[in-house]
């Protein structure tokens, strides 16, 4: 019954995560609820998952990231890189891929990528080359390159932390390198060569015409006696109505509207929306509608008004909420034209819908303002590239405390847990960033999960649903050999990583390995840290959020994805069944 009841859970986990009507902190905190509450775990084994040393190194590695994407070193990094080209395509795609491996090496992947993303952008643009063709290779390589090391990636951490807890030694900080290294090389030679062929090659356009907004812009005049008059631009008829005022126009002066602005008699109003819908409130509102004029970048940008794209970031408190749920025209000064989400572009009530990481965001307003959202860590603006001296010299104390935590804990003078939070603190004590920053900086709901997902490991083995489990993969592929067994869960595991994330599908995976490993006698050390690979070379469909992040940047479709990656999955897959062996021995030595 035990078991029925764990199985039933982690089918139903998958299906949750797979919907995403729940987040996945949110998931994982119920199906911890409901191991506790069915008597299979301890209110103490349900939440160890959440004391180990490996969530304060997550931590960590996160409030360090966050410092290094905000010191504004990126791109300095892209202007050296984009002088390195010389204009080459070749060389510049290899150069980015190598520039963000080895960042990724030492750096959350995500954050990497998302980091990453607004100076390639510029420097695609600088060299007349798509952005589809470095964008998606660019996510490859920095999921690449976070195999190398154990901090590289979530999935390494968690899996780390769950082998220790099984009673191995835990991974060093650069035992999976030669290994990562070797993925990481066969990933590089395949995007340059095979992978950019399969890679769509966008023409560029005007930000109007990319977005393909059908609405239009039309002059409205406020004559005396019309009800509109008094009423705050933000908060009138017009407004209330789902209509945009852009700019105002009042004794030949043009201004965008602010908070405070009021409708005047005589004001010319640049509003945008529909013309029926403008066309029905005319005469309730009393006001005089002048020919209409297609949305194109340069009606749209006039004086001191600016068009500019930005990404929704990954820490960005404007995930999962409206633009009117934030207030976001009062909050940060812009208007919202249109957003693309995964290729779909959305220009018909945009305020309506909830906000995901990677949305693409059409915003028009004041210079001014655009600066601000520029140095705000919510939103990141493309095609910028833009070095600053000061916050320069702030990334390169950053990127000295963090080697020098890399050094001391690889070395074994600290444990690595203290090393790399030492460095964290030493982000807030130079005032680098402030507490509050950091604390924003910490992905919350990855460390949930995987302290969740530990518990429900522990959970399999405890019921011997793991054990279960095992023995059918065994006694399917054993007659077929050892490979054969490892390729099984290999397989499982990549099919896993598409519902689930990473990390967690290597949690799921992990105890049903380990219990493999002991019945053929094999080495579990071997089988875990298989698994732990399988987890992070699946590039199936762009689920991962590295790959989430470059979707609409790159104008990509989801067969790209699928063209490009699935190929790529199966030869990492044929490279680590192969050479594994040759670093963790199958079996143990006699």
């Amino acid at each position: 019954m035990q078991i029925a009841i764990v199985l039933g859970l982690l089918l139903l986990a998958i299906v949750l995560f797979a919907m995403e009507r729940l987040s996945v902190d949110v998931t994982t905190l119920l199906l911890i609820m409901g191991l506790v509450v069915t008597g299979i775990l301890t209110p103490v084994e349900a939440f160890a998952g959440f004391s180990n040393d490996i969530i304060i190194i997550l931590a960590s590695i996160f409030v360090i990231s966050g410092a290094l994407q905000q010191s504004g070193i990126m791109d300095v990094a892209a202007a050296s890189l984009y002088k390195f080209a010389r204009g080459s395509k070749n060389r510049l795609v290899l150069a980015v891929m190598i520039i963000i491996s080895a960042i990724s090496s030492f750096m959350n992947n995500t954050t990497a990528t998302a980091i990453f993303i607004p100076p390639v952008m510029g420097v695609a643009k600088s060299a007349h080359l798509s952005p589809s063709k470095l964008l998606m290779p660019m996510a490859f390589a920095s999921i690449l390159g976070g195999t190398c090391t154990l901090i590289g990636t979530s999935t390494n951490v968690a899996a780390s932390g769950f082998i220790s807890r099984s009673g191995m030694q835990p991974l060093s900080l650069f035992e999976v390198t030669p290994m990562g290294l070797i993925l990481l090389g066969v990933g590089i030679l395949y995007l340059i060569t095979i992978g950019q062929r399969l890679l769509p090659d966008h023409v560029e356009e005007g930000l109007a015409e990319e977005y393909e907004i059908r609405e239009y812009l039309s002059e409205v005049m406020i004559p005396g006696g019309s009800t509109l008059i008094g009423q705050k631009i933000f908060h009138s008829g017009l407004s209330e109505m789902g209509f945009r005022i852009l700019e105002v126009l009042r004794d030949d002066t043009r201004f965008a509207p602010d908070a405070s602005s009021v409708i005047k008699s005589g004001d010319v109003l640049l509003v945008e929306g529909k013309i029926e819908d403008l066309l029905k409130v005319k005469a309730t509102a009393d006001i005089e509608i002048r020919p209409e004029m297609k949305l194109f970048d340069e009606s749209l940008q006039t004086g001191d008004i600016r068009l500019a794209e930005v990404i929704v970031t990954p820490q960005s408190d404007l995930i999962g909420k409206t633009l009117k749920e934030t207030n976001f025209r009062l909050r940060y000064g812009m208007v919202v034209l249109a957003f693309n989400r995964h290729g779909r572009l959305v220009t018909d009530k945009v305020g309506n819908i909830a906000l995901r990481m990677g949305d693409l965001l059409l915003l028009q307003g004041p210079s001014d303002q655009l600066e601000y959202v520029r140095r705000h860590p919510d939103m990141w603006v493309l095609e910028e590239m833009r070095p600053s001296l000061n916050r320069t010299t702030k990334g390169i104390y950053i990127i000295a405390c963090f080697a020098a935590a890399i050094i001391i804990g690889g070395l074994g003078w600290l444990p690595l847990s203290i090393a790399f939070l030492g460095a964290a603190m030493l982000t807030i004590v130079l005032k680098i960033i402030t507490v509050e920053e950091a604390y924003e900086f910490i992905n919350w709901k990855l460390i949930i999960l995987i302290g969740g997902m530990t518990a429900f490991g522990v959970a399999m083995e405890k019921t011997g649903a793991a054990e279960f489990l095992a023995q059918g993969i065994v006694g399917v592929l054993e007659p077929l050999g050892i490979h054969y067994v490892l390729a099984g869960l290999f397989l499982l595991t990549i099919l896993l990583t598409q519902p689930m994330s990473n990390a967690a599908a290597a949690l799921v995976v992990l105890p049903i390995a380990i219990q493999t490993a002991q019945k053929l006698g094999a080495n579990q050390r071997s089988f875990a840290i298989a698994i732990m690979m399988a987890a992070s070379i699946s590039f199936i469909a762009p689920f991962e959020p590295a790959c989430i992040l470059v979707y609409g940047p790159g104008k990509y479709k989801f067969m790209d994805f699928i063209k490009t990656g699935v190929l790529l999955t199966l030869i990492l897959m044929l490279v680590v069944l192969f050479i594994l062996p040759l670093f963790w021995p199958l079996f143990p030595k006699s």
